[in-house]
């Protein structure tokens, strides 16, 4: 039967031994090595006892995370194969005490690979496009740098010009490793896309998908074929990209594409949403859109295709849409209130008579020109949209006074060369505070108003996850200057976001506040007597639930 052994040796360390007896005699089975402390005898003897739970292993299981054991030290030298303690002179020379040889953040990488392996994009039997998704998610870096930042989470880091050829491989058609329901010829993109789909299907309902768009700007001077410069909201200059996304209700990413930098908000819409339709074989879902996407083509293509949409309105719109209400109850609303009407598809075609006081229940039939409107009021709203025109009003004030040098502002109007204020504009503005328009081709018989209202508002689903490759997972400024390259960067953002919206509905906390907990949690691995053992890290009661949650889901 094996034991452990503990011996002085002639340098006065205590030498710590895996012996056993044979035939009546002991036999020394392995040497762990020597000690000088206490507590590098209790790593030691930690050793020992591993070994002896498994005597096939020959270092410490990694995904245990042990506790060492301060042990005392052996007072007195011990004869060679002798338990008792025998005097023996004691050499000048000592060993070298135990170091820490580094310290890195494992238990994040292996904790953020479990998630990623969880939705399927294991998928891609790719270790390298891994470590770029998880590096994107902890730091978010350049491709040079990437290196370090996997280095400190205890990974031995790809070259660079791995790293390139990954990226490449990542936008190629390539036949994937493994069945698991990928298409021969997928790209990554379209393997992690079918992956995200399954998992939300598995997850909830995604017979509602929220689309919307933003820009990616490049730190370039010159434009070309896909990065120009186009509109944008924080009115920069430099060439840019417009990115489309589809999430489900809970924000999870579903689709992404790519558009030249000058093009339209509005023409992307139709695009993202066939690719989504023909990659996943879908008919009946709902496509919910801001009032960006409201254009005559796109509504038409998408009853066309049988798909339902709703879509955000705007309120110049309300005049003619409410015309009959403000006949017959004027411009008076009630908190909460809500008028179920019809909208023309185009300004040609009119079929809401007001001279009825009820509103028309829209029916495709009888109103083959229109689509369902949903108006709401709230008095919250209005509060807010009467300060912003107070602050409207006063800065044309201003302008009109000649106090205030700038271009011409909303409410001031130019007659003579005179600048003046546009009362009548600033009156119709203000009887329409509070108002919210939704456009739909859904029945008030399959989806009520309140149904209605309430999938519009679940786009800030979209939007917090725009802000998410925004700012922690910074998808811009991009650096890249090739179309492939650009392309092999959103499947890694889009991949590394799918994976951040998993890890906050598992743990109910922000890839930020996640990261910043997990990260500090450090392993060690240290060199004692020619050899080394990594030690995980003590886990307090906070990260370890977080652990559990990312675990367990």
């Amino acid at each position: 039967m094996a034991f452990i052994r503990r011996v002085r040796t002639g340098s006065g360390a205590t030498a710590v031994q895996i012996a056993e007896y044979a035939g009546g005699r002991q036999r020394i089975v392995k040497h762990l090595g020597s000690a000088h402390t206490d507590a590098e005898l209790g790593l030691l003897l930690e050793q020992a006892r591993s070994l002896l739970a498994d005597p096939g292993q020959d270092a410490l299981d990694l995904d245990v995370a042990p506790t060492p054991r301060v042990a005392e030290l052996v007072s007195e030298p011990v004869a060679q194969g002798v338990l008792d303690p025998v005097p023996r002179p004691v050499r000048a020379r000592r060993d070298e005490p135990g170091r820490v040889v580094s310290t890195d953040s494992r238990l994040l990488h292996e904790t953020l690979a479990t998630v990623f392996d969880s939705l399927g994009f294991n998928i891609l039997d790719d270790p390298v496009f891994r470590d770029l998704v998880i590096a994107r998610i902890v730091e978010p870096t350049s491709l040079l740098d990437t290196g370090r930042v996997l280095k400190d989470l205890g990974r031995t880091p790809a070259s660079y010009a791995t790293m390139k050829r990954t990226l490449s491989r990542a936008h190629a058609k390539t036949k994937p490793a493994t069945t698991g329901g990928a298409k021969k010829g997928s790209s990554y993109r379209d393997q992690i896309a079918t992956a995200c789909f399954a998992h939300a299907a598995t997850r909830g309902d995604i017979s509602l998908i929220l689309y919307d768009v933003t820009t990616l700007y490049f730190e370039a001077e010159k434009e070309d074929e896909l990065r120009k410069v186009g509109y944008s909201k924080e009115r920069r200059v430099d060439p840019q990209i417009v990115v489309g996304l589809l999430v489900d209700r809970r924000g999870f990413p579903l689709e992404i594409g790519c558009f030249e930098g000058n093009k339209a908000e509005t023409l992307t819409l139709i695009p993202i949403v066939k690719q989504f339709q023909t990659r996943h074989g879908l008919a009946d879902i709902v496509i919910v859109a801001d009032a960006g996407m409201l254009a005559a083509t796109n509504l038409r293509d998408l009853d066309e295709a049988d798909l339902r949409f709703i879509v955000g309105s705007r309120v110049t719109k309300a005049p003619n849409d409410l015309e009959s209400h403000f006949r017959w109850h004027g411009d008076a609303f009630t908190d909460a209130q809500v008028i179920d009407t019809i909208t023309p598809r185009t300004g040609h075609k009119i079929e809401n008579d007001p001279k009825q006081k009820a509103e028309p229940v829209w029916d495709p039939e009888h109103h083959p020109g229109s689509w369902r409107a949903v108006w709401a009021y709230s008095t919250k709203r209005a509060v807010r949209d009467n300060r912003t025109l107070t602050l409207q009003e006063n800065k044309a004030k201003a302008v009109v006074a000649g106090e205030k040098a700038a271009r011409t502002p909303r409410f001031v109007k130019t007659r003579n060369g005179a600048a003046e204020l546009d009362e009548a504009s600033l009156a119709r503005a203000r009887r329409l505070v509070g108002l919210k328009g939704y456009v739909t081709n859904i029945p008030a018989t399959v989806m009520p108003a309140g149904e209605v209202i309430a999938s519009y508002h679940a786009l800030w689903q979209v939007e917090q996850s725009f802000r998410m490759s925004k700012t922690d997972l910074r998808a811009r400024p991009m650096f890249h200057h090739t179309r492939d390259a650009i392309e092999a960067h959103l499947t890694i953002v889009f991949t590394a976001l799918a994976v951040s919206r998993e890890v906050q509905a598992r743990t109910g906390l922000a890839i930020r506040n996640v990261v910043r907990q997990l990260r500090p949690l450090r392993s060690a691995t240290i060199a004692i007597n020619g050899t080394q053992q990594t030690f995980a890290p003590i886990i307090p009661e906070p990260q370890q639930a977080i652990l559990d949650a990312l675990e367990h889901a």
